[in-house]
């Protein structure tokens, strides 16, 4: 697929890492030649500089045979004209911005083909708040990512002793956690040496303290799930924020009904702003994080959970190793580097969030061929989760009408979930954990867990209907 992006920024760069390693054809426009040479040095791409809103540049960087423009400038104004100008000069087929403003909504009547023409809008901020906000409602999870409408949900969760499947192998479960399907799709240990290694996982898998576990279940299933790999933590009612930029306002205003917040800014100005944004009994503080006297004067050992989501890597990293330092149960770092995020996940900082990964799903369900509902990078982009919804028939599908043994998944890949609607009652669904036995349906939305990115064309294809299934 030829892809062009506009705009070389974090967002941008990780948008390009993570197309490229899937063998498409990247060109990426910015205004900064330097920041291109950068990326061209490390990427196999092509770097055009220029300002993407002006037809020569979009025209030098081949817009006539491109399939898809993903404009992630900085500015929405920019990305908007972008989208337009790709549509109606250069008829390019998906046009997809990143729009940080809540004015333009995807779906509304300014984005269709005859206002700006985007198929659809990405806001990274929002996303971020959204991933952070699970992390809250679970706070013994890593990570907690919804399929099919939110049907489905697949979890990270550290296993620690004293939960009841903890020591004990995979095939126990029905006596151990009765009544509740569950599919472990992954574990990954840590060696002497520090290195995480994934583990087969079976029936006669044994999973044990310290194992990082992804699981696939229902949601509704989803606290039962977590207790049984570890004890349950207290609900999140006390949280400390640090930062009051555009992630840390829209978690605040997420949260102010649940939660107790107190929000640690160092620019003046900006607190003045957040006191007449956030409700009376928020506490706005000037300061900063890393002084250990102010987090001390603010009780931050009384935290349920500490979140550092400034723009500066550094401060959120020091921020959280001093407040667990003082007593904190449970720190967040917002991590913009992925070297950084890479180091310090799961050190004495519970998650690391990169917040580019959050945002990339949403990109590749747009570039996945077949039939492609959701994608979700896990492990720092190591691997994936995707929902593909299987169409046509045993003719034409390599899915429909198989038992799920008989499906040619490529090693350690494995069908999680499926989604399933009743015929008789189409706001009906019903949540399948398969088995070795179970047939897919036309129309089942199916979970697959994909260890390795570069299985993911083998998958993708599976889900492909053939020339001789007609829609």
């Amino acid at each position: 697929m030829n892809i062009l992006i506009l705009g070389a920024g974090r967002v941008g760069e990780s948008v390009a890492e993570s197309l490229v390693t899937e063998k498409n054809d990247i060109t990426v426009i910015d205004t900064d030649p330097m920041r291109l040479r950068s990326l061209q040095e490390r990427l196999d791409l092509r770097g055009v500089a220029g300002n993407g809103v002006q037809p020569s540049v979009l025209e030098a960087a081949g817009a006539k045979d491109a399939d898809m423009l993903i404009a992630c400038a900085p500015l929405d104004e920019t990305n908007l004209v972008a989208c337009k100008i790709a549509h109606d000069v250069f008829n390019i087929p998906t046009t997809i911005a990143r729009v940080r403003s809540p004015e333009f909504q995807d779906g509304g009547a300014l984005m269709e083909r005859s206002g700006f023409a985007v198929d659809q809008v990405i806001c990274p901020e929002q996303s971020l708040t959204n991933y952070i906000r699970k992390l809250i409602e679970y706070p013994e999870a890593l990570q907690v990512l919804e399929f099919a409408g939110g049907e489905v949900s697949l979890i990270a969760v550290r296993a620690v002793t004293g939960g009841p499947m903890v020591r004990h192998v995979i095939s126990e479960l029905p006596q151990l956690v009765p009544g509740i399907e569950m599919r472990f799709v992954a574990i990954y240990r840590t060696d002497e040496l520090g290195i995480d290694h994934q583990v087969h996982c079976d029936g006669t898998t044994r999973i044990e303290p310290g194992d990082e576990v992804f699981v696939l279940a229902a949601t509704r299933n989803i606290r039962r799930v977590l207790d049984a790999l570890r004890r349950r933590d207290e609900p999140v009612k006390r949280v400390m924020i640090v930062g009051g930029g555009k992630v840390g306002l829209r978690l605040a205003r997420q949260i102010k009904d649940d939660c107790r917040i107190k929000l640690i800014e160092s620019d003046p100005l900006r607190c003045e702003y957040l006191t007449t944004q956030l409700p009376a009994d928020t506490l706005i503080l000037q300061g900063n994080a890393t002084d250990s006297d102010l987090l001390d004067d603010e009780n931050v050992r009384d935290c349920d959970m500490f979140l550092a989501l400034t723009s500066d890597d550094e401060d959120n990293i020091m921020a959280c190793l001093l407040a667990k330092r003082m007593g904190t149960k449970r720190v967040l770092a917002l991590i913009n580097r992925r070297a950084y995020a890479d180091l310090v996940q799961g050190t004495q900082i519970d998650i690391a969030v990169s917040p580019a990964q959050t945002v990339i799903g949403e990109l590749l369900a747009y570039v996945r061929r077949g039939d492609v509902e959701a994608v979700y990078s896990l492990r720092r982009g190591a691997a994936e989760a995707l929902e593909a919804v299987a169409r046509g028939d045993r003719k034409s599908s390599k899915v429909v009408g198989r038992r799920i043994e008989e499906i040619a998944l490529p090693q350690g890949a494995q069908i999680g979930a499926i989604v399933r609607t009743d015929p008789a009652n189409e706001n009906a669904r019903r949540v399948i954990i398969p088995h070795h036995d179970t047939v897919v349906e036309t129309d089942d939305h199916v979970i697959v867990f994909v260890p390795r990115k570069r299985m993911v064309r083998e998958v993708e294809k599976l889900f492909q209907v053939s020339a001789t299934f007609l829609f």
